[in-house]
């Protein structure tokens, strides 16, 4: 099965932002791949951490809802369409939420980032908690590729990346690929970013696709980019480094069943 992690610098503008995700996820299909994962915050990245609460939609219904199912349906893709903010019971806060929609233009799954970042280095202050609500549990996407292979997807964003007891869920509920949409900053993603997903892939011997911002942003945020796709030897098949684009592989089912015949760590785990 071909997938495609595709790369954004989104800025705080909804409509400019469909347009270029809609492109990507054009050249996506073009590529032949059958699902594209997009990063996080795809649809704005605001000039301020509180206009996510303007861009929040209701579940079931909105513009950025819209444009998924109708660009899953149009494309024939499956699409987790990295993050967008969703309404919650705290009118301050959003959940940060990844939405899954079918080749027939359904949502067919949602996790909610359950691991919120909180950075203090120098001049760079974030704390996602003060806009957003954390979600409470891993989320698996079940899908059939073109060939009729069943694949179990293990959903996750960002500042998940650091705990892998959330990955080993994954991995105990079958999961054979990671997706990860991200926007990981200039700093934390220079130093531990590849080495993160590598170690993913190979702990839970699955196929990592790693989408992510890439740039710099209107906002005066520089994020990491390296949209990547790791094999579940930990080997990175492609990535691309900055900038707006589109990264494709072949999430090759045999590769998965050696790896995990050769070296069955999987089965070997004690604890």
């Amino acid at each position: 099965m071909k997938i495609a992690a595709l790369q954004m610098v989104s800025g705080p503008r909804v409509p400019d932002n469909l347009a270029t995700a809609r492109a990507l996820l054009e050249r996506a299909a073009a590529g032949g791949a059958e699902l594209a994962v997009l990063p996080e915050y795809f649809s704005a990245m605001g000039l301020r951490e509180r206009d996510k609460l303007g861009h929040a939609e209701q579940l079931g219904d909105g513009p950025v809802q819209a444009f998924l199912a109708r660009a899953a349906q149009e494309l024939g893709l499956w699409i987790v369409g990295g993050t967008l903010p969703l309404a919650c019971s705290d009118p301050e806060r959003v959940r940060n939420s990844s939405l899954a929609f079918s080749p027939q233009g359904e949502c067919v799954a949602r996790y909610d980032k359950v691991h919120l970042f909180r950075l203090a280095h120098g001049d760079e202050q974030i704390d996602e908690s003060r806009t957003i609500e954390p979600g409470g549990a891993p989320v698996q996407l079940h899908l059939t590729d073109r060939s009729g292979r069943d694949w179990c997807v293990g959903l996750s964003i960002c500042y998940d990346l650091r705990f892998p007891e959330f990955y080993r869920f994954h991995a105990q509920a079958g999961a054979d690929l990671l997706v990860v949409p991200a926007a990981f900053t200039w700093t934390t993603g220079s130093a531990h970013w590849e080495v993160l997903l590598r170690a993913r892939a190979i702990e839970n011997q699955a196929f990592v696709l790693a989408a992510a911002q890439g740039g710099r942003h209107e906002n005066g945020r520089r994020t990491w980019g390296q949209s990547l796709v790791a094999d579940p030897w930990g080997k990175v098949l492609e990535a691309l480094p900055d900038g707006a684009g589109m990264v494709l592989a072949d999430a090759d089912p045999a590769r998965l069943d050696e790896v995990r015949r050769q070296l069955p760590a999987l089965s070997h785990r004690v604890f």
